[in-house]
């Protein structure tokens, strides 16, 4: 526009300025609002990954106390079945000392029976002779010059294990 047509039209001015003006306005309310939608994305974002770590970390504890109450239910027993390996133990001399044949089988019968029970429930006796020494689950007292090396030669005192988790671990004497 010429001077002389502003001069004529002094609203046409000023309706530029406006649409400037609104234009500018317009533009930084735009970039306002972008800014803000890529905040509020990263907040959801970020709750995501909260959450996802939440389910993880809440799937992980219910895993360790499912396995805790495994491992609880597994070896519940063991403190009752040590105590009853003293028991095992004197039936043992008992049937070694005996003279009496009908007593010394009904005393031979308790012994497997008590065995029997123990076996059911995951106790198995460890350390004969002739095995092989294995330090977790036999105890090395003495060593015998005519056995062959690291082999169970004599059985001093059996030992037990629960679950395969050693109860006792054997007293044995072995090769040299």
């Amino acid at each position: 526009m010429s001077e002389q047509e502003l001069s004529q039209n002094p609203q046409s001015t000023d309706t530029q300025n406006d649409s400037a003006e609104n234009a500018d306005t317009t533009a930084s309310e735009l970039e306002a609002l972008i800014a803000k939608i890529e905040g509020l994305e990263n907040d959801v974002k970020q709750a995501k990954e909260a959450q996802a770590r939440a389910n993880a970390e809440s799937y992980n504890a219910q895993r360790r106390m499912e396995q805790e109450t495994d491992k609880a239910k597994k070896f519940a027993l063991q403190k009752f079945a040590k105590e009853l390996l003293d028991v095992v133990d004197n039936l043992e001399r008992a049937i070694a000392n005996i003279t009496d044949d009908a007593t010394k089988e009904g005393v031979e019968l308790t012994y497997k029976s008590l065995l029997g029970v123990l076996e059911k429930n995951g106790v198995v006796a460890v350390g004969a002779v002739g095995d092989a020494f294995n330090p977790d689950v036999h105890e090395a007292v003495g060593v015998l010059p005519d056995t062959e090396k690291d082999v169970i030669g004599q059985v001093l005192q059996k030992g037990y294990t629960l679950n395969e988790r050693t109860l006792r671990p054997a007293m044995v004497m072995v090769g040299a």
